[in-house]
């Protein structure tokens, strides 16, 4: 029987447009904290809706603010609802989960601070973060060049990274964001499907790693 390892890997799927994934990535960065040294944490971008290209439809509109109204409800963070004021909405989240990759190739440390970064933009500021500018004034205060950071974001390489990051979520069989796993040899093991509480997340983890690997 193999022994877990000493410093376990999350892989946390989430998307910087995702309304839950907004109020879980708190979660997150308070597990890790307690767990510092102990555990590393992957992010994954999960594709909520991207490459969407036609404005939302008025009924995917209202069931889109249902859930942001749960989400705040759930995480009591600060949402702001300006977004469902536009005529023409393209909910497209392919570019900011291509910016979180562009961040992992030039600040992989920080990618889980840029993803909650990301996540007050759109939903605390009502930022446009499928906006280039928008993102490059979101990751400059972490100290990454604008002219670096575009040059990454536009090239055909980490479209295409962003694009099997995609694949390679679905193959694991990611049906609801955030969804968290941990790493393993034989394949990633589920250990949340959805939001949930600190408390509830770190006893998942803790039977996940007394099974034996």
């Amino acid at each position: 029987m193999q022994m877990p390892p000493d410093n376990p890997v999350l892989l946390y799927v989430t998307d910087p447009m995702c309304a839950w994934c907004y109020g879980f990535t708190p979660v997150i960065r308070r597990l890790k904290a307690l767990w510092s040294g102990r555990l590393s944490v992957q992010v994954m971008v999960g594709g909520l809706r991207p490459y969407a290209q036609e404005p939302l439809a008025s009924t995917d509109k209202d069931k889109l603010a249902v859930s942001w109204h749960r989400a705040q409800r759930k995480s009591m963070l600060p949402f702001d609802y300006s977004f469902f004021l536009q005529k023409e909405t393209v909910y497209d989240t392919e570019p900011a989960c291509r910016a979180l990759l562009t961040v992992r190739h030039l600040r992989p440390g920080l990618v889980l601070e840029v993803l909650r970064a990301l996540h007050s933009a759109f939903y605390a500021d009502g930022l446009d973060i499928s906006d280039p500018q928008v993102l490059v004034d979101v990751v400059r205060p972490f100290g990454i060049d604008e002219n670096l950071f575009l040059a990454v974001f536009e090239t055909e390489e980490i479209y295409r990274q962003t694009q099997e990051e995609f694949s390679r979520v679905e193959q694991m069989g990611v049906t609801t964001l955030p969804s968290v796993y941990l790493d393993h040899p034989n394949g990633p093991r589920l250990i949340s499907r959805g939001f949930c509480e600190l408390d509830d997340l770190e006893d998942r983890l803790l039977q996940a790693l007394q099974i034996p690997y």
